[in-house]
């Protein structure tokens, strides 16, 4: 896709590995189909719309199949325990060559017969050809990719049971990288929170880089103080979601509300905000209740309101000044055990399966957490973690180093004096 170049910029290079592991992948969904039979439909005869009935058909069946597999490996012949896709795998080629031969009725199909169908100029008619043909030859090859994966690629589904998608995806985005960007060119890559071990898992190790930081214009250490409750119980104790909404509500009086209550999941999102929100003498704005973009609008509007959010609000969100003074993670934010990719990764890494595939995961998600609290020069602030983890475990060297250079204290009587001072008229 980059044309000719000198030099390539990465921007927000911390997303680097998972968008170049989603465009070097295929995604596969029943809307494909559903799209390609409704454009394609002007442009095929009466004898060949039968072959759009029959991929529409495919299309669904697919779906049908996959709905109970949503967050599994698919097509995998080396799964424990083993499981039977030959039904998957015969649709799937099945769509394969159905796709094909769609591809080859439209670009037989009479330019001006397509008229009809778009009611348009012979220009735009021309133009949608093409972009049938394009999205009907795209297909056909995804398919043909999922069919034949290699050693190196995990077939697995994903979405929901109503939005199924199979997707093929690399698992290790280095090799391609280094073949295909990395090398006779320069590359340079910014963020305000470079990964751990980037230059590992992005097929850098061959070539000379050459790693800077540039601080930040932000006074961290005089305008915010990073929080870590580490007296709370650890999370699968029977008290723990107990302790960990009274220490959330006390840190909230603390900040007279003004809070961006951050979790990992939906389900402790909500949990937090019924156990909260009744006595709670501030507005509670929970995610899902109204599209984010107004959520957002209403909790910087009224300055003592807090919200409520999950792994969404983590990033992409800019409240400066008061209505934003403290921000809350219910966790540390390490990814799923069962996410599939991930499983095929750490089997991988082998015994660096933890340091190169989770830990990195989590200390970028923590980093981007946590720079939602000082967005403007004279902003002020607490960063609290309520997971004792980060003052205990042994890699939270790790983690911490990827944060912001704020203050740092496990007593939440600092956390109540520095929001004194820092919220005094």
């Amino acid at each position: 896709m980059l044309p000719d170049h000198d030099a390539v910029v990465f921007d927000e290079t911390h997303e680097l590995e998972e968008v170049m592991t989603s465009c070097l992948g295929v995604e596969v969904t029943p809307g494909r189909f559903r799209a390609l039979a409704l454009s394609a439909r002007s442009l095929v005869t009466e004898n060949e719309a039968n072959l759009l009935s029959s991929l529409l058909s495919l299309g669904d069946q697919i779906g049908d199949l996959l709905a109970d597999r949503v967050g599994t490996r698919v097509l995998d012949d080396n799964a424990h325990p083993p499981v039977d896709d030959r039904e998957l795998a015969e649709l799937v080629g099945r769509a394969a060559e159905l796709a094909g031969r769609v591809t080859d009725a439209v670009r037989r199909s009479d330019l001006q017969g397509s008229l009809l169908g778009e009611g348009g100029s012979g220009s735009d008619s021309g133009a949608h050809k093409t972009r049938v043909i394009s999205a009907a030859s795209h297909l056909t090859d995804d398919l043909h990719r999922l069919l034949a994966r290699g050693d190196g690629e995990v077939a697995w589904v994903d979405g929901t049971r109503r939005n199924v998608r199979l997707r093929l995806s690399p698992i290790d985005v280095g090799p391609v990288l280094a073949a295909a960007l990395w090398g006779e060119v320069t590359a340079v890559m910014t963020s305000a929170t470079v990964p751990p071990f980037l230059v590992e898992r992005v097929g850098l190790e061959g070539f000379e880089t050459n790693q800077l930081n540039v601080g930040s214009p932000f006074d961290y250490r005089a305008h915010s103080l990073l929080y870590v409750a580490r007296h709370l119980p650890d999370r699968r104790a029977p008290q723990a979601e107990a302790a960990l909404h009274a220490e959330l509500a006390l840190l909230i009086a603390a900040a007279g509300g003004r809070t961006l209550a951050l979790f990992t999941s939906r389900r402790a999102t909500e949990e937090a905000a019924a156990a909260l929100g009744p006595d709670l003498p501030y507005t509670l704005l929970l995610q899902g209740e109204l599209p984010k973009g107004r959520l957002l609008e209403e909790f910087a509007a009224e300055e003592t309101s807090c919200l409520f959010a999950t792994l969404g609000f983590w990033q992409g969100v800019d409240i400066p000044g008061r209505a934003l003074s403290l921000v809350t993670l219910d966790r540390l934010p390490f990814p799923r055990p069962d996410d599939p990719l991930l499983q095929a990764r750490r089997a991988r890494a082998g015994s660096r399966a933890f340091s190169m595939v989770d830990l990195p995961r989590a200390a970028t998600l923590l980093a981007q957490g946590a720079g939602r609290l000082i967005r403007a020069a004279d902003d002020r602030g607490v960063v609290a973690v309520l997971d004792p983890r980060l003052a205990t475990a042994s890699y939270r060297g790790v983690l911490l180093a990827t944060l912001p250079p704020m203050r740092r204290s496990v007593e939440r009587s600092e956390v109540e004096e520095f929001l004194r001072e820092a919220l005094a008229p």
